[in-house]
């Protein structure tokens, strides 16, 4: 008996996902290439398989306990690194239209390279920084959902993400130690980017009952046209009053 992957439908199944057998030879497949091209690249430093399904897929699935996916029909991943959350979501939601960007292209390959590999389709990785894609006008204001997953300080990350996000839409930040700083430093760029602070969900990671937390900022108007800044420039110089 596989108790990594008795242990991960359990916990699922907890939480209303039903792991099908399609998903399993997905997930097993992420953790395989994952740990293949890690030896290559710094992809993560966690590779022991159940640390990779706990803080690596059910961390990134958790957004689905907050955020009702079903009716996300297009999500961008800021900063996604080794593809979390959007991929381990792709694959639980195959719905999902994902667009993920990173500001390396090592990076990028992978993530095609794992695409690929996993089938996936509707999914289109993005060589560049956050700050210059966001002012094309096929992805500026354009999604259901945005997210980042411990990538930077709220100060910064919001002048990063929240110009995807359509009005109406959500950003939602994922973190892992209690934000309450961050959101009070963070208040100026809220009010200048048109985000809402609409819930802060706290949780603990099964297993090993680390802490994380989930900020759902709403998107309540267009970005206005300064931002966001010159790349290098929100997490050099973030917003600040």
């Amino acid at each position: 008996m596989d108790e990594v992957k008795v242990r991960f439908a359990e916990l699922l199944r907890g939480k209303g996902l039903e792991l099908t057998e399609a998903h399993w030879e997905q997930y097993e497949t992420y953790f395989q290439e994952l740990v293949s091209w890690n030896e290559k690249m710094n992809l993560t430093g966690i590779t022991e398989r159940e640390q990779v399904y706990i803080k690596h897929f059910y961390d990134s699935l958790s957004l689905s306990f907050y955020v009702p996916m079903r009716e996300v029909a297009t999500l961008a991943d800021i900063g996604s690194g080794a593809g979390f959350p959007s991929l381990p979501l792709k694959i639980m939601f195959p719905h999902l239209q994902v667009t993920i960007v990173d500001s390396l292209n090592k990076r990028i390959q992978f993530l095609n390279h794992l695409v690929s590999k996993l089938g996936l389709e509707h999914v289109r990785c993005i060589h560049g920084r956050a700050e210059d894609e966001a002012r094309k006008p096929m992805l500026r204001d354009a999604f259901d959902l945005a997210t980042a997953r411990a990538v930077a300080r709220l100060n910064a990350l919001n002048e990063l993400c929240l110009p995807f996000v359509k009005p109406g839409g959500l950003f939602a930040a994922m973190k892992g130690s209690n934000p309450e700083e961050e959101l009070k430093e963070a208040a100026f760029s809220l009010q200048t980017l048109r985000g809402e602070v609409e819930a802060v969900e706290r949780f603990e990671l099964p297993v090993e009952q680390s802490s994380r937390h989930i900020l759902l900022i709403r998107k309540t108007g267009n970005t206005p046209k300064a931002y966001p800044r010159k790349a290098g420039v929100p997490l050099k110089q973030p917003l600040m009053k």
